[in-house]
């Protein structure tokens, strides 16, 4: 169920009032003692958290500034007005208890200001805590300590004291990965933006644009909330490319096949799939100042992080929909230059076996494959005259095949390597036909990079380089690389949100079991 947005708009209506970001005088003696700060503190909170936080920053006040509630605080407030958006209960902040104290601070007590300060720190943990809780998902956490988690009150208050600007910081979700808060915001420009027509279609027909009238310009006018005058004139097309912007499309405002297939889709539903996005993307880190790579299996791309920002970006080949990528997350520890690539029973079937019993035992080393007697670091080469390639073409055997390091090699030149049981890992390929589709899920669950040099340089600081011809040379990172393999059907583009097919058709069953458009309280009480 949604939320009323009444407690919103009260709650804003007071900030856009001005009644709680007044300035508040202050006795500046008073408000300098650090033993009167401290004394306020700590008849202000319970929590021994909150007062060692405090305490080792002097007590200096976080919210307050100069005898004045922050322009940080103010964004505190107004985002908790807005927390329906992250599936949170308004109420669960206290916000008439915010506004009470902030009131009564109008009167410049050093005590009231503290208690204001308290509460504002208090309600600022536990949004943090609550919006860093991940759901569920189905991510994969291979090492373990990349799995998200609620931070602790200092943990949290040191972090957002760090900032260089805590209004921004509150403002931008400095506490989420960027990928989340775009998406949020995204949420609320796609709300603004699709339409005020539910329940109307726009007829299927010819581009409509400046200049066009008739019944379809009349219905198209409807589904942006216009009044429907029937003539396609300026309103119409900035209207239009408002809502372009915010589904991800063109924004040419012409209302084309794509536009209009958009228009005429249900929005809720489309908001459940922004919803049930924000959901993978709390699976992300928290602190997305870390180098890490993020690779989006849904629309088949690669972006590295610094800093907090995207500094590269590529295409990638993902699973096929029968050998699905699935969402994982483990450190890139090392990369393996001229890698053999080791086939799994479906491929030595296809790719070996039934061509060795047609033409032959020769054929396996005349194409450059190995036949092992395992796949442990001191397996024995098999003769491939000895093996009962009939077997091993039906099925009833099983038989370790790798194929020799080369230009013919599925893996490359280099692979890099997040050791887990899935088998999942990152590398080349001389496949390069593949990165010109759109749609780019071929490989048997393994994702195969455009760039593995530039992406090896980036990883490195430096172009990776190996002087030898030796299979699997292994270079160790200097420090490891987290990666996080999710997946979006709706991401955050430079124009909107834009949404993806469900190639791997997650989304039903996810939205159906998280019981996504519904809020989170119950998963966070």
């Amino acid at each position: 169920m949604a939320f009323s947005t009444a407690r919103r708009n009260a709650l804003l209506s007071l900030v856009s009032a001005g009644l709680l970001f007044a300035p508040l005088p202050v006795d500046t003696a008073r408000a300098q003692s650090g033993q009167a700060v401290e004394r306020a503190i700590k008849s202000a909170t319970d929590s021994r958290e909150l007062r060692a936080f405090y305490k080792s920053r002097g007590f200096r006040p976080l919210w307050i500034e100069d005898g004045h509630v922050s322009p940080a605080a103010e964004a505190l407030v107004e985002l908790i007005a807005s927390v329906e958006a992250d599936g949170l209960d308004p109420e669960r902040y206290r916000p008439r208890r915010l506004v009470e104290a902030l009131d009564s601070a109008q009167g410049g007590s050093t005590r009231a200001l503290a208690r204001a300060e308290a509460l504002l720190s208090d309600a600022f943990v536990a949004l943090v805590r609550d919006m860093r809780r991940p759901t569920d998902i189905g991510m994969v956490y291979v090492d373990k300590e990349l799995a998200p988690g609620a931070p602790g009150a200092i943990a949290a208050l040191n972090a957002a004291a760090a900032a260089p600007s805590l209004e921004n910081y509150v403002q931008r979700l400095g506490w989420m990965h960027p990928i989340y808060a775009q998406l949020r915001r995204g949420l609320g420009d796609y709300q603004y933006n699709r339409g005020g027509g539910g329940g109307v279609d726009v007829p299927a027909g010819p581009p409509l644009k400046l200049g066009a009238t008739g019944a379809r310009v009349h219905a198209l006018q409807q589904r942006l909330g216009l009044d429907p005058t029937g003539e396609y004139d300026a309103d119409v097309a900035n209207a239009l490319r408002g809502f372009q912007t915010a589904h991800g499309l063109p924004s040419d405002g012409v209302a084309g096949p794509r536009t209009i297939a958009a228009l005429n889709e249900d929005g809720g539903s489309r908001e459940d799939v922004i919803r049930l996005n924000l959901e993978r993307a709390r699976s992300l880190p928290a602190d997305p100042r870390q180098r890490h790579v993020v690779v989006d299996a849904a629309s088949a791309r690669l972006w590295m992080y610094e800093d907090g920002r995207v500094v590269d970006s590529m295409k990638v080949v993902v699973g096929k929909p029968s050998e699905q990528t699935p969402m994982m997350a483990g450190f890139i520890r090392y990369a393996s230059v001229n890698p053999y690539w080791n086939l799994p029973p479906d491929l030595a079937r296809k790719r070996v076996a039934e061509p060795a019993l047609k033409k032959g035992a020769s054929f396996v080393r005349a194409n450059r494959f190995e036949v092992l007697s395992d796949f442990s670091p001191n397996a024995k080469p098999l003769d491939p005259k000895s093996v009962d390639w009939a077997a091993v073409a039906s099925g009833r055997k099983e038989l370790p095949i790798r194929k020799l390091p080369g230009k013919d090699n599925a893996m490359g030149r280099m692979k890099f390597m997040l050791p887990n049981d899935l088998g999942i890992y990152l590398h080349d390929t001389p496949e390069r036909e593949l990165f010109a589709k759109e749609e780019r899920r071929f490989s048997s669950g393994c994702v195969r990079v455009e760039d593995a040099q530039r992406l090896a340089k980036w990883l490195f600081g430096r172009p990776l380089v190996v002087k030898t011809d030796k299979p699997e040379q292994q270079v160790n990172l200097p420090q490891p690389v987290p990666v996080f393999i999710t997946y979006l059907t709706a991401s955050p583009t430079e124009k909107g949100i834009a949404f993806r097919r469900d190639p791997y058709n997650r989304d039903a069953a996810q939205m159906a079991r998280l019981g996504v458009g519904r809020t989170r309280m119950a998963e966070l009480e």
